[in-house]
């Protein structure tokens, strides 16, 4: 087994073609988030990797192993939950909303400007349709926003945008919580598969 025990985070400092002529690795998030891990690369080398506390790995990272070898990061496509504005009647703060109610539950979500990603969990989808946000299964690479002071928080990284459908969706309804003195506003939700029935008090006009 090679020894792997340094990280050069996007390859910084190496020209691209020694990029290009190194071998490469395809992992998933939940190894790359891992500091100590085994692997094989396209060359069929078992590697053992010993990175230091916290590290965190992203695509397109270089690992430096004990022999001098370089092995190049690919993010390997999992499967993932998609979220963007409803087409309908949705914009562009509906993510911000979405991020701050995923924060608070602490889920790992990768951020781009017009939607967000998140691993799988029916509750939360459920959740999200409910604040009349769409949400598509897709298989594509995923690099959650690292925190501000780990060890991967300042990492930069790219985002390959996933090519999804949107298939049309029931909406429940968020029912805003009374807020006591002092205390933020929470939600609600009922069930998505509660009927999105139109009264006097609904203001956003859109067909189900």
């Amino acid at each position: 087994m090679l020894t792997v025990n340094k990280l050069l985070p996007q390859g910084q400092g190496l020209a691209q073609v020694i990029l290009k002529r190194a071998h490469t690795v395809e992992l998933d998030w939940d190894v790359r988030q891992k500091s100590r891990f085994d692997a094989t690369d396209s060359a069929g080398r078992q590697l053992g990797v010993f990175l230091s506390r916290g590290t965190v790995v992203r695509g397109g990272d270089v690992l430096v192993a004990e022999d001098g070898s370089l092995i190049r990061v690919t993010a390997k496509p999992q499967p993932v939950l998609v979220i963007t504005p409803c087409a309908d009647h949705g914009n562009a703060f509906d993510l911000t909303r979405a991020a701050y109610h995923l924060g608070n539950r602490h889920v790992q979500i990768e951020l781009q400007p017009d939607h967000l990603k998140i691993e799988p969990d029916h509750v939360l989808a459920d959740m999200l349709r409910a604040m009349h946000l769409t949400v598509a299964e897709a298989n594509t690479t995923f690099e959650p926003e690292g925190g501000a002071y780990s060890a991967g928080g300042g990492h930069a990284h790219g985002h390959e945008g996933p090519a999804h459908a949107h298939d049309h969706h029931d909406h429940g309804h968020a029912v805003p919580a009374v807020p006591a003195r002092g205390k933020p506003i929470g939600i609600a939700v009922t069930s998505a598969a509660t009927p999105h029935v139109h009264g006097p008090g609904c203001n956003h006009g859109h067909d189900h």
